[in-house]
């Protein structure tokens, strides 16, 4: 384990992944700040781990969360990894507006908003690490999801942008760009997916990566080997084929 890591604010803790991620963080003794809309969920693991958590109730769809995040960050006495696990996707075939905008809201506009008031404390804190959760979506455009597949490749070039800024800067700021498949969580509930993980387990693979500050995992090896395949595939075959 890297012990130079000590404080690390997860955003998109109450639930899923995000929620396992953090529980493996606490039982690892580091100093947790762990935001989330839903406060009964935050105050449940607060009252688990009350020595080592930090909470704060942060809704990434609004301008406040910024002001909130910096109060986490705050309540924490700084932060050396910065999480960002929030996002919601589905599949819509039938194209609701609605629906599209709603995942674009959160997994773009939230992601932005939180991402860049992370990257700017880090600026001006001596450096640190960013994790985000993306998706192997972001591979290529799945037609049952527009949103979802857009703004899961945005994020992965949102990263790999903050990253070269970061450089071009002279920022000691490190990235991890985390690409799970399909994990079995509150996301996918009433769908029917292939290779369904456990978030358990994807959870582990995750506090490895981050602990190790590796740049970027496809979790887990049969998703290796599907999208070294996808981008094998020309986009004249891939628009023809039916993914569902």
């Amino acid at each position: 384990m890297n012990c130079k890591i000590k404080r690390i604010v997860i955003v998109g803790a109450t639930s899923g992944i995000g929620m396992e991620v953090a529980k493996l963080f606490l039982q690892n003794n580091y100093q947790v700040g762990i935001a989330g809309r839903r406060k009964e969920k935050l105050d449940i693991l607060k009252s688990e781990f009350s020595e080592n958590c930090f909470t704060e109730v942060i809704d990434v769809t609004q301008v406040s969360a910024e002001e909130n995040l910096l109060k986490l960050i705050e309540q924490l006495g700084g932060m050396d990894v910065f999480f960002m696990s929030s996002g919601i996707g589905s599949q819509n075939m039938a194209l609701d507006s609605d629906v599209e905008l709603a995942i674009a809201n959160t997994n773009a506009l939230g992601f932005i908003r939180m991402t860049t008031v992370a990257f700017n404390y880090f600026s001006q804190n001596g450096g640190g690490h960013i994790a985000v959760i993306s998706s192997i979506a972001g591979t290529k455009g799945l037609g049952v999801a527009p949103a979802y597949s857009a703004t899961k490749r945005m994020q992965n070039i949102y990263i790999d942008a903050l990253e070269q800024q970061a450089k071009m800067r002279k920022l000691n700021i490190r990235f991890t760009d985390i690409r799970p498949g399909f994990v079995e969580t509150d996301l996918l509930k009433g769908e029917q997916y292939p290779l369904l993980m456990k978030p358990e387990k994807v959870a582990k693979s995750i506090f490895r990566a981050v602990v190790k500050k590796k740049r970027k995992i496809i979790i887990d090896w049969r998703y290796k080997i599907l999208v070294f395949f996808w981008k094998m595939i020309p986009n004249c075959l891939w628009k023809n084929l039916p993914i569902v």
